[in-house]
This record gives structure tokens, C-alpha cells and sequence, in this order.
């Protein structure tokens, strides 16, 4: 039976109506995913290469290589079926769905990836699908809200609070928790509670796989560093999960630095969204984890420039691997990400999401004409480039007309 800890982080914290739906979703994942009845994870694979249309590639950037004096992959999951990561996950949960008698699918998310790749996945298998979303993302994500729709999925927003993926995760449990025996959640990133946190990892650890795979073919032997954004931390750990007993594999999670790193205790917010770095542990959303809470234990509210970093907790098993000392966690802020997403796009011609924008952002800091060298990032370096920029570019053209940045392109020639 797979433990519901990651240390001291983990577990089961929900209301009581909800423990029977955990208990026959445990059940399955453990028949299904780990002990592969029914040939459930050979459907899951094939379908995953056949729909998703995996393995994504492992790309040399030749232009990065040479500005950072290192040899720099780009792990390609922005080519993925529906732009991002995403779709590992969510066809995995929306085929359990199935296998498990389901009939209806709901889903949180905040960039509108998670969203995108359920609303694809459940009508690529023939589910009713709704998904919830804060109404501040809706307005930063109009593109993706479209795409959902398009796929046949029911978009609800959510006007409580800021409007943001902690919003839409509470008004989806509470679905759930309403229509438990028909209905699975389809969880977006390794946060909830067990098995979530590890079933959404073994989905995406196909991430790693390839990664693995991939540089040992290319190179004669494994990367030096694995660098990943984190918000909630499926990418992350997706990325991450396979080489963690590699102990000289170096692995930093790059999480969303906002504007600065405080929390403002009298308002309940906090201008960034760096849970590994700044938080502290506390429960949220059915698990312990770290978490960005004020003096009296309240969850206050994050930022970031990506929607999809935007999230006040992470994931426990990234909790505990940072306790532990086998993932760095370490932040760039909004600017510096910016400057990311439009750098990959000039030297490389890769639009990326502005998630990912900040484990770009994080060579730069690193390793770029005016780093400070605080980490020895090696000499071989994968960067997961979790998803494309389509979704962003209405956000980066509004974000990049209040800076002054040298890298963007200019937006009066594209208004003439």
C-alpha cells in the first residue's frame, strides 16, 4: 500500500463526505497505476504517444550554450498535445476516471493549461467535463477559456477572493465533494490529498524518463542540473522524479518571486508566489505542506506575472525533498522572467509559457553576463520548457508596456 506522507508533509486532510471517494481513488490508483490491472497503464502510454504525441524532443539551444559558456537542453514539453506538460497528467486521471465507472469530470486551474489538457482528454474519451476558474485568470487567459469551450467543457468562473487557482481548487472540491459518486477531480499539480500529490507525479514521471533517456544518448551520461519552474510543482516533479536518486544530479525549482520576497501580514498578502523559499508549514487544500500564511496561520494571497505559478502552497513531496536537501529551491521575479520569455523567443525561436520563463530566467541569474555565480549549475544543464507562450501574449504585451526592457521587442511598431 503507497504511504500517504512524504516525510512529515502529505496526508489526507478533507471533510469526512469526501474520505470515501479518497479511499476508492487510492484503491485504483494502486490497481490501475502501480500494479497495472488491466493493462491500464499500457492503454495509458499509448494513448499518451498516439493523442499526446510522445516523446517530445530534447533540444540543444546553441545560441544559450554559447551565452552560458555550458551545454543547455531544452526538454520540449510546450510540444506536447495542447501546448504544455499538462496533458500527461490529465489523460492519465480522466482514463482512471473511466476505468473507475465515472461519469463526469471536473478540474481546477489558473494559466488554463490544466484546463485545456482535461477539457482535450475528456473529449477525446467521451466525458462531460467542467472545469472552474478564477475570474482574474479568466481575463489574463481569454485564449485558453476558448479552447476549453471548444472541447466541450463547461468553464465556470469563480468571483470569490482574488479570483485566482486557490479560488477555483476550493470551489471544485466543493463540486466534488457534492457529486462524489459520479463525478472525479481531476487534480492539476502534486498538491491535495494522497494518493493526488503521488499519482500526478507517476504521470508526469515520464518527464524524467525521457530526460534520462534522451541526454544519456546525446551526452554519454547524465546532466549536471535539472532546472524547473514550480508553482504547485507537477512539472517539477514530473522533471525531477527519476533522477532523484541520482545524487550528482543537481535539481533546482524555480519558483515566482513576484515583486519582492515579504509578506505583508496586516493585508494578508504576499507580492510573490515562493512557497519553497518563504513559506511555512501549515495545511492547505488536503495536505501539509509549506505554504504562504501570515503570523496567525492565514493564508494569505500570492502574485506572479504567470497565472500558473500564482498559488499560495506547493506540493508536499517538494516540501519534504527541500527539507531534505535534494532539490534548491531559488526565485526570479516578474521582470527577469519577462526578460526570459522574450529572450528564448529571439535566440531560439521558442515562444515559451511565462511559467517556464523563469527557469530560463534562473541560467540568466546564474550564469549570464551580470550573474553572481551563486550555484555550480555544471557543465550539461536541462531546463523543462513546460509550456508555449500562446496563452501569454496578451499578458507579456500589457506586462512589457509598464517596464522598460531592453529585450521586448517594440509594441508602437505593432500598433502603427
Amino acid at each position: 500500500m503507497s504511504t500517504t506522507k512524504f516525510g512529515e508533509y502529505g496526508g489526507q486532510y478533507v471533510p469526512e463526505v469526501l474520505m470515501p471517494a479518497i479511499e476508492e481513488l487510492t484503491d485504483a490508483y494502486e490497481r490501475y497505476v502501480l500494479d497495472n490491472e488491466d493493462g491500464f497503464m499500457d492503454e495509458f502510454r499509448e494513448r499518451l504517444a498516439d493523442f499526446g504525441g510522445r516523446p517530445t524532443p530534447i533540444q540543444r539551444a546553441d545560441r544559450l550554450s554559447e551565452r552560458y559558456d555550458a551545454e543547455v537542453y531544452l526538454k520540449r514539453e510546450d510540444l506536447l498535445h495542447g501546448g504544455a506538460h499538462k496533458l500527461n497528467n490529465a489523460l492519465g486521471q480522466v482514463l482512471l476516471a473511466r476505468y473507475m465507472g465515472k461519469e463526469r469530470i471536473v478540474a481546477e486551474t489558473g494559466a488554463g493549461q490544466h484546463g485545456t489538457a482535461t477539457a482535450m482528454a475528456a473529449a477525446h474519451l467521451d466525458m462531460p467535463c467542467e472545469i472552474y476558474m478564477g475570474k482574474r485568470d479568466i481575463r489574463r487567459q481569454r485564449p485558453n477559456v476558448f479552447r476549453m469551450r471548444l472541447n466541450g467543457a463547461e468553464v465556470n468562473p469563480v468571483t470569490v477572493g482574488r479570483g485566482t487557482l486557490k479560488e477555483a481548487i476550493n470551489e471544485t472540491m466543493r463540486d466534488w465533494a457534492t457529486n462524489v459518486e459520479d463525478t472525479h477531480y481531476v487534480i492539476g499539480s502534486i498538491v491535495g490529498p494522497h494518493p493526488f500529490p503521488r499519482m500526478v507525479r507517476d504521470f508526469h514521471s515520464v518527464i524524467g524518463e525521457e530526460i534520462r533517456d534522451g541526454v544519456q544518448k546525446k551526452t554519454g551520461g547524465l546532466p549536471d542540473s535539472l532546472v524547473a519552474c514550480a508553482g504547485g510543482g507537477s512539472n517539477t516533479m514530473g522533471t525531477f522524479h527519476d533522477l532523484v536518486p541520482d545524487e550528482e544530479v543537481s535539481l533546482f525549482a524555480v519558483e515566482a518571486g513576484g515583486d519582492e520576497l515579504v509578506v505583508d501580514d496586516e493585508e494578508g498578502v504576499a507580492p510573490h508566489s515562493a512557497s519553497l523559499s518563504t513559506g511555512s508549514e501549515g495545511v492547505l487544500h488536503g495536505a501539509r505542506t509549506k505554504l504562504l500564511q501570515d503570523a496567525d496561520g492565514q493564508i494569505v494571497e500570492s502574485h506572479s506575472v504567470s497565472s500558473g505559478l500564482d498559488y499560495a502552497g506547493v506540493g508536499p513531496e517538494l516540501s519534504h525533498l527541500v527539507d531534505e536537501g535534494r532539490v534548491t529551491p531559488v526565485n526570479v521575479d516578474d521582470t527577469a522572467a519577462l526578460e526570459a520569455f522574450h529572450r528564448l523567443s529571439r535566440t531560439e525561436g521558442i515562444i515559451p509559457a511565462l511559467e517556464s520563463a523563469h527557469a530560463l530566467a534562473f541560467l540568466e541569474d546564474e550564469l549570464g553576463p551580470d550573474a553572481d555565480g551563486e550555484h555550480d549549475l555544471g557543465e550539461v544543464i536541462v531546463v523543462n520548457v513546460s509550456g508555449r507562450g500562446d496563452k501569454d501574449l496578451e499578458a507579456v504585451i500589457e506586462e512589457t508596456e509598464k517596464r522598460d526592457l531592453d529585450a521586448a521587442p517594440s509594441m508602437e511598431v505593432m500598433y502603427e
